[in-house]
């Protein structure tokens, strides 16, 4: 049965020929601190679920302490010219979106076939996991689809995915650390001692009070620690289970979905999510690395307010 281990062990790989493309850089003069940076990564998906804890946080420090000691540099150059890919861009026009659409189109449709036909009694994927495991898949699809219809190089994903990896950096990998943190906030009861200041605060019975503070507090931990993710342990035990769900009798699936979103809305407010926001703005090379957040200050309030009105109506109003 393909489960989750099998994802892991595709993002592994997708590390180790990060590293492999950073050695190849003959040019970049920090490419022995990248390559060991993904190759450190790249263990840390294969054998972190057979190491132990110990191991594991021995691993995170050596990961944080190659990044945090400047060992990390972009990539020198490019395997195309601009031109190129200019004469690329005029031959295949929007064409060139199909490949990075058959991911999603992949996840999307393959998680409705394995849900609501047969395929489901074959037992080749585990339904926990079905989602990632087809995300894995279409990420393999388009990559055949990209060498039989280009013909690249053999070593040309390699090589590009290093160059990127490479100029996006240590970010690349916040969500995860930053998920990881929520997780430990969690753990050390920061969610509990929210729930019990947040309950002597809201009136007993108010939904308006409690949603409005669920959702913003969402935001609020959002832009704090860069990530949903990481707010929404804390969130959650806070508000979402022990007085959206249990005491209002909210429904499970809309608290949590919709408060994912609501936290969403923070990582468009917050230069803590690196990867989302100051990367961009550095690739992008823009006057100001807060340009991206500025651009979606005016989208980011409607959503929240949308998040909001879609919290307490389907929520508590089915």
């Amino acid at each position: 049965m393909i489960n989750l281990h099998w994802v892991y062990a595709l993002g592994g790989l997708v590390f180790a020929s990060f590293a492999v493309g950073s050695a190849r850089d003959g040019a970049n003069r920090k490419r022995w601190g990248n390559a060991l940076f993904w190759a450190l990564l790249s263990l840390s998906f294969w054998f972190g679920d057979l190491i132990g804890d110990l191991a594991n946080g021995v691993l995170v420090l050596l990961i944080v302490a190659v990044a945090g000691t400047g060992l990390l540099g972009r990539g020198s150059g490019e395997s195309t010219q601009i031109n190129e890919r200019e004469q690329l861009s005029d031959r295949y026009g929007n064409m060139l979106f199909v490949p990075a659409l058959v991911i999603p189109v992949t996840a999307f449709v393959g998680t409705l076939l394995f849900t609501y036909t047969p395929l489901k009694a074959f037992g080749i994927i585990d339904p926990k996991a079905v989602t990632l495991v087809l995300l894995g898949v279409g990420v393999i699809l388009s990559l055949i689809i990209c060498y039989g219809w280009f013909g690249p190089p053999p070593l040309t994903a390699v090589d590009e995915g290093s160059r990127l990896a490479n100029s996006i950096g240590w970010a690349i990998v916040l969500p995860q650390m930053l998920a990881s943190l929520g997780v430990i906030f969690a753990a050390a009861g920061l969610g509990g001692m929210i729930g019990a200041m947040v309950g002597s605060i809201i009136p007993h019975g108010s939904i308006v009070m409690a949603v409005l503070l669920y959702a913003l507090g969402m935001v609020i931990f959002t832009i704090i620690m860069g990530n949903a993710f990481a707010a929404f342990p804390v969130m959650a035990a806070a508000v979402g289970v022990p007085i959206l769900i249990h005491s209002d009798g909210g429904n499970a699936a809309v608290v949590g979905a919709v408060g994912m979103l609501a936290g969403f809305c923070g990582t468009l407010l917050t230069p803590m999510a690196a990867n989302f926001n100051i990367v961009p703005a550095a690739l992008l090379e823009l006057d100001s690395q807060y340009s991206v957040i500025r651009a979606q200050v005016a989208t980011a309030i409607p959503l929240l307010v949308a998040n909001i009105l879609i919290l307490y109506f389907a929520g508590f109003h089915r």
